[in-house]
């Protein structure tokens, strides 16, 4: 492992004093608190303890909008960014109202989605195998394209193909767990997260990044992944050494959700 991913650290050489010091846990969904495609009641109440214990906790997904509005609603979270940074929903209890603020203009997620409409065509026609995602109904901003979870597994040939369809007509595309997320812009999980952070929290990422932990599993975590100096790979971030633009600093012993706790008893003991 130390060869093929010369970054990574285990989790237990982080240092108590660095855990002490974190205030926020932002996170990926699929494969990093979820196992097998369902959420387990260990991932859930980890969320639930770091919420209780004080920390600012915000997944950040390639999910779509509709089961984000649900999970700033009902998950005990602080908000949620969703499409690989197209928005962050918070939901304010106090005032019951949902708080939505998007990367991009409704005009301009219009035009998007009818371009998207095309690809959709012409990646399934191409990319035997592939399929649009079943939540695709449910997203404003971008195009998922299933190669793996509701499908046979696609080889990693068939997924370079479908990044590069994406590629070819001007889209941003990013590699998650189990989708290829295709959308126009250049916003992603970070820049989002960054808006999130400033204009709900009052808190500038960049003067604070080493007290805000990261965790995900997949390619499309690589901007979150070089920008936390203490981003967190569960295990299964191994499964793409090689393929990750940036790795994080360090890495669980557990898988997904197994691997998101223990992250979570790592922070709460330092406390």
């Amino acid at each position: 492992m130390a060869d093929a991913l010369p970054t990574l650290l285990p989790l237990a050489r982080f240092g108590a004093e660095q855990r002490r010091a974190v205030r926020a846990v932002l996170t990926d969904i699929d494969d990093t608190l979820t196992d097998e495609g369902k959420l387990t009641a260990i991932a859930y109440q980890a969320l639930e303890r770091l919420k209780q214990a004080g920390f600012i906790v915000v997944p950040v997904t390639g999910r779509p909008a509709g089961w984000c509005d649900m999970i700033a609603r009902f998950w005990p979270v602080d908000g949620v960014v969703g499409e690989n940074g197209a928005f962050y929903f918070r939901y304010d209890a106090q005032a019951r109202r949902m708080i939505r603020r998007y990367a991009k203009s409704k005009h301009e997620r219009e035009r998007d989605v009818r371009k998207l409409a095309e690809l959709a065509v012409a990646i399934t026609r191409d990319v035997p195998g592939a399929a649009i995602a079943s939540d695709q109904a449910y997203r404003e901003a971008d195009l998922a394209v299933d190669f793996c979870e509701d499908v046979p597994a696609l080889t990693g040939e068939g997924v370079d193909r479908i990044v590069e369809l994406f590629q070819q007509q001007g889209a941003t595309a990013k590699i998650s767990s189990i989708h290829v997320n295709g959308w126009f812009g250049q916003y992603d999980k970070l820049s989002m997260s960054r808006h999130l952070f400033n204009e709900i929290f009052r808190i500038d990422m960049d003067a604070e990044r080493e007290r805000i932990v990261y965790v995900g599993d997949s390619p499309n975590d690589a901007p979150m992944f070089a920008f936390f100096p203490n981003a967190i790979g569960v295990a299964n971030v191994l499964e793409y050494r090689g393929r990750l633009a940036a790795e994080p600093h360090w890495v669980t012993r557990g898988k997904g959700g197994q691997g998101f706790l223990e992250v979570t008893e790592a922070l709460l003991q330092a406390r």
